[in-house]
């Protein structure tokens, strides 16, 4: 075991649905600017530091900041991530210890496997959807609505990687929850505090489900893919819970990281 101070999981409170845990910008109707984050520069990740949360012999769960990998990259300037630094703090880890991952620019909970069996049985967990996962984003705008369902299909576009298209008859389906927390920024700029819960886990489900039109219409701040945010700009989303069952005892392991923002 390598449980420590450090590495003790943080237990996610019974009151955390009712949102007293996560700090809201401003209660519905009222207004007030959301505060500022420190830019991210690409290339310049070693600055960055990777939390463990919880650790064994069998996973690691860690805490990414925005800015870093999830996993490596083509060429030197992306081989630091968070497999990498695994790799380098537990040499006995297997060669593809990433069971999920999490864009570049989003911070937050993932769960990585030491071992063959436990990457086996965590990655059947994600494909049936066994995995409680939940986000917090900032959006560019005002949602009027309290809460709903979004289902949209969409895909890769080949010629604009790693962009992703709406596509109602190609397109794999994405599904996700979400509950508006708050209403923000400024009567000329307006902003909405979202919680998701994705139910599959399409590659920028949350991304493009904030911004396509048959979405929330409004991008998460800072995206430069989907929104008006430029490349290095910090992404406003967060995976503010984890929860699955531990690979080998069984145990139900619950994991909570309040957002930076």
């Amino acid at each position: 075991m390598r449980n420590s101070t450090e590495n003790t999981p943080s237990v996610v409170p019974d009151t955390v649905g009712a949102n007293p845990c996560v700090r809201p910008c401003m209660p519905d109707k009222q207004n007030k600017q959301a505060p500022a984050s420190a830019p991210v520069t690409p290339g310049r990740h070693k600055d960055l530091p990777l939390q463990h949360i919880f650790a064994d012999q069998h996973l690691v769960v860690v805490n990414k900041p925005g800015g870093l990998l999830a996993v490596p990259g083509r060429g030197p300037e992306k081989q630091d991530s968070v497999v990498s630094r695994l790799k380098e703090q537990f040499p006995e880890a297997i060669a593809q210890p990433a069971v999920h991952r999490l864009d570049m620019a989003t911070s937050g909970l993932m769960a990585l496997a030491l071992s063959t069996a436990a990457h086996r049985q965590l990655s059947q967990q994600f494909a049936q959807r066994q995995v409680e996962k939940l986000y917090i984003a900032l959006l560019d705008g005002a949602v009027a609505e309290e809460s709903g369902e979004i289902e949209l299909r969409f895909r890769l576009d080949p010629d604009n990687r790693p962009y992703q298209v709406y596509d109602p008859v190609q397109g794999k389906l994405g599904i996700t929850h979400w509950r508006r927390l708050a209403l923000c920024g400024s009567k000329e700029a307006p902003q909405t505090r979202i919680e998701f819960t994705p139910l599959t886990g399409r590659t920028h489900q949350l991304r493009l489900h904030a911004a396509h039109p048959l979405g929330l219409g409004c991008p998460i701040i800072g995206d430069s893919l989907y929104g008006s945010g430029n490349m290095g700009d910090p992404m406003f989303l967060h995976a503010t819970r984890l929860s699955f069952t531990h690979p080998i005892s069984n145990e139900r392991l619950d994991f909570y990281s309040p957002p930076p923002f």
